[in-house]
């Protein structure tokens, strides 16, 4: 098939999960398929990545996004006016529709792939740009999660009440959008069962999409155990700080858990990789005991240092892709259920989950101070993601989405 394939980040580097599912899935898709990408690039986005992705696919196309407080200002006023959700009115793009209308109209493409809900309206505008006497392309949605959960978790755990009602608007807004947004595909997948199952909540009269799951995976031969570190009992974390599940996550952790972690293991110290660390993780000398290096184009230093992974998330949605690098590379992994949510796990064989601040410091505290514990852990993990998140094994689930069987 002539396929056209859009994703809001650029799908290279992998250095966030969002890229991961949507690089694989186009590797996939591309195996057999004619594929255009059509992608929004930052600033920051290395110029090999753009050759790395071009090899990849018959074309690729590229249109430039770039937030400002300005875009944000006018995203507020815009959903304040029309009911359209921030998250998506903050990255409307008029280059991105007048490229894509004119991709449709110089080539007959037999399906349009949405990676994420962000990219929903520009493949709608693709699909309504059909020239008449051509057939409809078929419309395939990859959701990734139910969107209207993050925001609804982050008022749950927000302190500050003005905080706490503009979440809450944010997701009624973001529950209406995505119920009539994945109406008006033909398929819509998301990467865990309870996302598909929050969505499908959505539907209360008439008719739904049709919705499936095909999870997040990885290239696990790339990704080979790795021994554990001796005498370094440290504790990592990795994920953009940039976005607000993971930034209070972080905060969480070492407000709450970790001095209670170093009051038993004094040379703990946490590693928090990622953009944009809030403040409670800055170095300062009260505080040598955390470093927050920012984004790192090659974290695998960090890994090496590291004990334990955690994940203790209280908000968010879809798969923690980083859970399955530690798996993969065999570094025990502490999470809270929602940290873990969607995943195929079995608690104690590759996974510790605990969800309050002193159940998870003892967890934590027992990988550090229990090697046989620690194996284990690696071990099982390393099981659970070659089984059921390796790309190569999982991945032909695609092919009967773009057969519409």
């Amino acid at each position: 098939m002539n396929v056209l394939f859009l994703t809001q980040v650029l799908p290279y580097p992998l250095d966030a999960g969002p890229k991961v599912r949507a690089y694989y899935v186009l590797q996939h898709v591309a195996e057999q398929h004619a594929v255009t990408l059509a992608t929004f690039v930052r600033p920051n986005d290395p110029v090999e990545a753009l050759a790395h992705l071009a090899a990849q696919v018959s074309r690729l196309v590229t249109c430039p996004i770039q937030r400002s407080r300005r875009q944000a200002v006018l995203a507020i006023t815009r959903s304040l006016i029309g009911g359209e959700p921030v998250l998506i009115a903050r990255d409307r793009v008029a280059t991105m529709f007048t490229k894509l209308r004119q991709l449709v109209l110089d080539n007959q493409f037999d399906l349009i792939h949405a990676d994420q809900l962000w990219m929903a309206p520009y493949a709608l505008a693709a699909a309504r740009a059909t020239p008449s006497g051509r057939a409809r392309p078929r419309l395939v949605l990859d959701q990734h999660n139910a969107v209207h959960l993050i925001p609804r978790r982050l008022a749950a755990a927000a302190c500050n009440p003005v905080v706490r009602l503009g979440w809450l608007r944010e997701a009624r807004q973001m529950a209406i959008y995505e119920r009539q947004t994945c109406r008006a595909f033909d398929q819509v997948i998301t990467v865990t069962e309870s996302d598909r199952t929050a969505l499908v909540g959505l539907y209360f009269n008439g008719e739904r999409p049709s919705f499936g799951v095909i999870p997040i995976c990885i290239d696990t031969q790339a990704r080979p155990p790795q021994p554990r570190p001796e005498h370094s009992p440290n504790i990592l974390f990795i994920g953009g700080m940039h976005w607000p599940p993971n930034a209070d996550g972080a905060s969480w952790f070492a407000d709450t858990m970790l001095p209670a972690i170093r009051a038993r293991e004094p040379g703990a110290k946490l590693l928090a990789v990622g953009r944009q660390p809030p403040g409670v993780l800055q170095t300062e000398p009260s505080r040598a005991f955390i470093e927050a290096p920012g984004y790192v184009e090659d974290p695998q230093p960090y890994w090496n240092r590291s004990q334990v992974f955690v994940a203790p998330l209280r908000a968010g949605g879809g798969m923690r892709v980083k859970i399955l690098d530690a798996w993969a590379r065999g570094v025990p992994v502490v999470a809270t259920t929602i940290g873990a949510e969607g995943l195929h796990y079995r608690p104690g064989e590759d996974i510790l989950i605990a969800d309050t601040p002193e159940a998870f410091a003892e967890a934590v505290l027992s990988v550090l101070a229990d090697a046989a514990l620690a194996r284990r852990l690696a071990a099982g993990g390393r099981e659970t993601v070659e089984q059921y998140y390796d790309w190569r094994r999982v991945y032909s689930a695609w092919d009967a989405i773009y057969a519409g069987s």
